[in-house]
């Protein structure tokens, strides 16, 4: 039986025989997922791989593809659709308050500390709600108004502390947004977030842009690229970190954790491991208590991310172990405890023990419905395991598929 992470890697000779079947240039097909000539002639050659699901399904929708199977040879059927996106009742709300007009009085300025307060509770709110985009989805489109005519109203240093604020609404918006709107409004709203932190000239503003712009770098496939970007601006704070401040501190962390999760995705086992182990150590010296209050980083976070390092790597020998070191009840987030639990039925599938994912991916919903419904690989492996699931269990599975809408 082929090894699962082999399934998953882009198969060069297949790879070749599609481009050219659909008359495409080395360089053509690279322009059209982003990647160069030579990356192409590097897959096809054998002397590079692919790991990245979002690269994968990119290829296969430019090469006309409806399984992953068609270039990766494996035996596991990996549809190939819209990825499985299903929008939210609150998206038209946000796309009208960002294509607001720049000049009209969309929003009342605010005092900039009340605003910033509002802000924190909004993310709190995320991080602690089952349903969490209907739970910030109604306050979002008028503190994105707010901030922007804060900003426009203040002067000097309340100007730069206004932009902070700005930048940290559009961080809440990228993450409602993921997996939930078009790829266009969603870079409208990661470029939002760069511009606001780049206004606020603040070193830890413009580091946690970088972990922005590194979310949507990721999500699209470009993965050496946000590797590069949350790396930079971790190298930027790092010297700072003696003396430096709990917010400067816990940024850094995420910034280790993105970059820990991104090169796992991409492969670099050691990579991965090295950024990860640089997070707890900040996690440690920050304390058990800590947590970051918008990217949530902190003793709990550090665990969540182990197991999807674990996952990610298709190590599901390594992913189990930490899984089982984790007390769910030290992360804070509600939304990151059902990504734990995710994360365990992706690689209880792996592994193909179908019933202990049904487990997970129960444990996931169950903790947090729309950290699963809206997540396409939640709703992927939820139908996956609609069709795989026999016997005892094939109720379950059908009913947990239906409670996410992907049943059959």
């Amino acid at each position: 039986m082929p090894d699962e992470h082999e399934q998953m890697t882009i198969d060069g000779d297949l790879l070749r025989t599609r481009r050219e079947r659909q008359g495409l240039s080395r360089a053509a097909l690279g322009g059209l997922v982003g990647r160069s000539e030579d990356w192409v002639k590097k897959i096809e050659g054998g002397t590079r791989t692919v790991r990245s699901l979002t690269m994968i399904v990119r290829l296969c929708r430019v090469l006309g593809c409806t399984d992953a199977r068609d270039l990766t040879g494996g035996e596991m059927p990996v549809p190939v659709h819209d990825g499985g996106k299903v929008s939210h009742p609150g998206v038209p709300a946000l796309r009208q308050a960002i294509h607001a007009p720049l000049f009209a009085a969309a929003g009342a300025p605010e005092d900039v500390g009340r605003l910033a307060g509002r802000v924190r509770q909004a993310w709190d709110t995320w991080h602690r709600a089952r349903e969490q985009r209907t739970a910030v989805a109604s306050v979002l489109p008028g503190l994105i108004a707010a901030g922007h005519a804060t900003v426009r109203a203040a002067e000097g240093a309340e100007k730069r502390r206004a932009s902070v604020v700005l930048s940290e609404t559009y961080a809440l918006a990228q993450q409602y947004a993921a997996h939930v709107v078009e790829p266009e409004l969603y870079w409208v709203i990661v470029d939002r977030a760069r511009m606001a932190a780049e206004q606020a000239d603040d070193p830890v503003a413009l580091a946690s842009a970088a972990w922005i712009v590194g979310n949507g770098l990721r999500v699209a496939g470009h993965t050496e690229e946000a590797l590069r970007m949350v790396a930079d601006a971790a190298d930027t704070l790092r010297p700072q970190l003696d003396g430096g401040s709990d917010r400067l501190r816990g940024m850094f962390g995420s910034l280790c954790l993105h970059a820990a999760v991104t090169a796992a995705q991409d492969g670099r086992e050691g990579d991965a491991w090295r950024w990860h182990d640089e997070a707890d150590k900040t996690a440690k010296k920050l304390g058990e208590r800590y947590a970051h209050p918008w990217t949530m980083f902190g003793a709990g976070n550090v665990a969540v991310h182990a197991v999807t390092v674990g996952a990610d790597l298709r190590t599901p020998g390594i992913a189990l172990r930490q899984l089982a070191d984790v007390d769910p009840a030290s992360i804070p987030s509600v939304e990151r405890r059902s990504r734990l639990y995710l994360d365990g039925a992706k690689t209880e599938f792996v592994r193909r023990e179908y019933g202990a994912a049904l487990q997970y991916l129960r444990l996931a919903y169950d903790t947090s419905p729309e950290a699963v419904r809206y997540v396409p690989s939640g709703r992927a492996l939820a139908a996956d395991l609609d069709r795989r699931v026999t016997g005892a269990l094939s109720y379950s599975a059908r009913t947990l598929a239906e409670d996410i809408g992907v049943a059959s």
